[in-house]
């Protein structure tokens, strides 16, 4: 009985470790980036750029959120690419991420403080305004882009036709 009470424990400790500490979020470069935007595949990728400092993104980050959770047996991936200074990733997206209570979707910091190298790259319809979310067909490589925030209907509205 005893080395059950003491595997039980043990139980209980890593629950709670994997419920006190957020996902690890990397920072990452924007040739990794671009990895990620173009894995092939049979999924759709929903890619939302934000910052903390950003009030129409931190509003909206809860609907990548369920997003990700309710659509994940339908192939899709959300990836949400944090624009904060890396230096803030302890001080502030930690915080943020456990405070929001992001689980489902990927949460990565992207440190490339240099936009204008890379902005166009990933669309050339993105001014460098935040909120950005695109949309990609992994499979076709199809894209839709869009430079404005989203309530939940409307985000789930705009990924509906890359589901069906």
């Amino acid at each position: 009985m005893v080395g059950y009470h003491k595997w039980l424990f043990v139980l209980i400790l890593i629950c709670l470790g994997h419920i006190a500490y957020p996902q690890q979020i990397r920072v990452i470069k924007y040739p990794e980036l671009r990895e990620m935007l173009d894995k092939p595949g049979d999924f759709t990728l929903v890619v939302n750029f934000w910052a903390t400092w950003c009030l129409p993104c931190v509003t909206e980050i809860p609907h990548f959120e369920k997003i990700s959770a309710q659509y994940a047996k339908k192939k899709v991936k959300v990836l949400l690419v944090s624009l904060d200074a890396a230096s803030l990733l302890k001080k502030k997206v930690e915080p943020f991420v456990v405070r929001k209570g992001i689980k489902s979707a990927k949460v990565v910091l992207l440190d490339e403080p240099d936009y204008n190298s890379w902005i166009d790259k990933v669309s050339p319809e993105w001014s460098g305004a935040l909120p950005f979310t695109i949309i990609v067909d992994s499979k076709t490589n199809s894209k839709k882009a869009f430079e404005r925030p989203f309530t939940e209907a409307e985000l789930a509205s705009e990924l509906k036709p890359f589901i069906q």
